[in-house]
């Protein structure tokens, strides 16, 4: 049976997989060479470019074998830069098509959100209300504190939390988000706050891991000790 047949059947239907025309690998360089295949495959589909299989397969065995590739390394480097450009250019617009959607429903929350009962607005725009109040001491920016803590998205995902962890953290009070600089420092050791932080009190348009740009963030904050003081 011919390549250009294999491939023709290959394409009429997506039930028959590509290992049904592959032998498995029995010798240690087919072994080897099908895992890198295999991490090539994965690093590839990471990327969400398409990609035609035989140019990959066809520069793979030129280079590898000493062979004379189709491009010049000087019009193999225009293209990539073109191709980098254009991805950014992408990431860029969709970064900001996103940016501008996670502003909007945050304002139109904090809208919402600062005419509900115990809620408090701060002369920076950060929003919070009390589910505890402590009775003991209220740090200031420079003190180390430990709390545990929980943040949310407005869509309620839980995006990180240190009771999920099974351990509080500690940190200086004037080395995280501002919104947390400001809020933790108004409440009293023993106290449990929620705190609703507009996206320039917290990582902003660039957004961080799984914080989206411009995202208001929601976050319950329990306050247990300030440097040594419980």
């Amino acid at each position: 049976m011919s390549r250009v047949l294999v491939l023709g059947l290959m394409a009429a239907t997506s039930l028959i997989s590509v290992s049904a025309f592959a032998a498995k690998p029995q010798t240690e360089p087919q072994k080897l060479g099908y895992i890198i295949g295999m991490d090539i495959g994965a690093s590839l589909k990471t990327q969400g470019s398409e990609i035609d299989l035989d140019s990959l397969f066809d520069a793979i065995r030129t280079t590898y074998t000493g062979g004379t590739p189709e491009l010049t390394p000087e019009e193999a480097a225009t293209i990539r830069e073109a191709f980098i450009a254009q991805r950014k250019a992408a990431a860029e617009s969709e970064k900001a098509t996103a940016g501008a959607a996670n502003a909007a429903a945050g304002e139109k929350f904090l809208l919402e959100n600062r005419n509900k009962e115990g809620v408090i607005v701060t002369e920076s725009g950060l929003q919070y209300k009390v589910v505890k109040m402590g009775d003991g001491p209220k740090p200031v920016a420079t003190d180390k504190v430990t709390v545990h803590y929980k943040g949310t998205l407005l869509n309620g995902e839980e995006f990180d939390s240190s009771y999920a962890r099974g351990e509080p953290v500690n940190f200086v009070l004037n080395q995280v988000i501002p919104g947390w600089t400001e809020g933790v420092q108004l409440m009293p050791v023993g106290s449990t706050f929620i705190f609703y932080i507009p996206s320039d009190l917290a990582y902003g348009a660039n957004g961080g891991g799984p914080i989206g740009p411009s995202e208001t963030l929601t976050f319950q904050v329990e306050l247990l000790g300030i440097g040594d003081k419980k």
